[in-house]
Parts: C-alpha cells; structure tokens; sequence
C-alpha cells in the first residue's frame, strides 16, 4: 500500500459537502455566540490571548487603526501567494496546540454584516480564530452584537405574540 499523498489526493464531492456542511454549522454557532456575548468577553480558544499576540506581530497591518483590514477583509490578502506564505507560518506555529486548527471555516469579509453568500470566505480555523478573536478584542463586532441581540429580541416578542394568540383562541374554544 503505497502512502497517502495529499498534494496528488482528489476531491471527493461527498468529503467536500460534509466539510461545507460544518463549517456552516460553525458559523450559525459562531453568529449565535455573538448574539449572546459581548464580543470583548467571547473566548474562542484556550490561547486566545497568545494568538491575538502573534496576530499583531506577524500581521501589524491587520491591526492598524482605524482597523479598515480587519472590518473588510481582502480575500485577495488572504490568499495571493505573499499572503498564502506568510498565514501558512502563522497556522503551522499551531498544529499541536489547536485542535483541528486547518480545517475550513466561513469567515465574515465584513465585520459589520451577517453571514451571506457574498460576505463569506472559506478560511482555516487558525485564521477564523485570529480574525474574530482581533475583531472581538478591537470592538470590531459591538455592532454586530447589537444587531444580533436586537434581532432575538424582536424575534423571542414575535413568539410570545404568537403564543398569546394562540392561548386567546384556546381559550374561546373551551
């Protein structure tokens, strides 16, 4: 049996679709957390500080104020060849320590809309992690946290709504 080669290996549509599903489903966690968190206080991984460190060391543009890099994020940045080497670095400095830290996630390219099909990019863990830990740590995601918590509140009043309705014609059917 000869060894397994993953530069030469072939995509499956079936492994590729189970990938895409839990990255998706990362990312209704993920959005869901920042609905009931305040970012500030949200912590992604054991090493959240560490990688928030290494983050503005390895990539002091990211974290320039007035942060336009870290709001909007240039795929392009992410994954030209300069950029491939320079995030494949940073990701490899955590192969032992973070678990699952290459598989793919959905990241937001802009901080200040939800997850879409046209504001979402594929990333690794690693990056997704340093990303939202800076965006969270920078106040980056204040207003997404506000609008998410609007948005279950106005949602949680629609339901209580639907159950009084529902609760006033029980009652004139008994």
């Amino acid at each position: 049996m000869s060894k397994f080669d993953p530069q030469n290996a072939q995509n499956l549509v079936e492994i590729e679709k189970q990938f895409a599903v839990v990255a998706v489903e990362q990312a209704q966690t993920y959005w869901n957390l920042l609905a009931s968190v305040e970012p500030k206080d949200l912590r992604l991984t054991k090493l959240d500080d560490e990688i928030f460190e290494h983050l503005k060391a390895a990539f002091p543009e990211l974290v320039q104020e007035p942060y336009d890099q870290l709001k909007k994020i240039d795929e392009n940045f992410m994954k030209n060849e300069s950029g491939k080497k320079r995030w494949h670095e940073f990701i490899l400095q955590y192969e032992k320590t973070v678990k699952d830290y290459n598989f793919g996630s959905l990241i937001r390219v802009d901080a200040d809309d939800e997850y879409s099909q046209t504001n979402s990019i594929f990333v690794t863990r690693l990056q997704f992690y340093a990303i939202e830990i800076a965006r969270n740590r920078l106040g980056l995601n204040d207003v997404i946290h506000e609008k998410a918590k609007k948005e279950a509140e106005a949602e949680k009043a629609a339901k209580a709504k639907e159950k009084e309705k529902a609760d006033k014609k029980r009652k004139k059917a008994d």
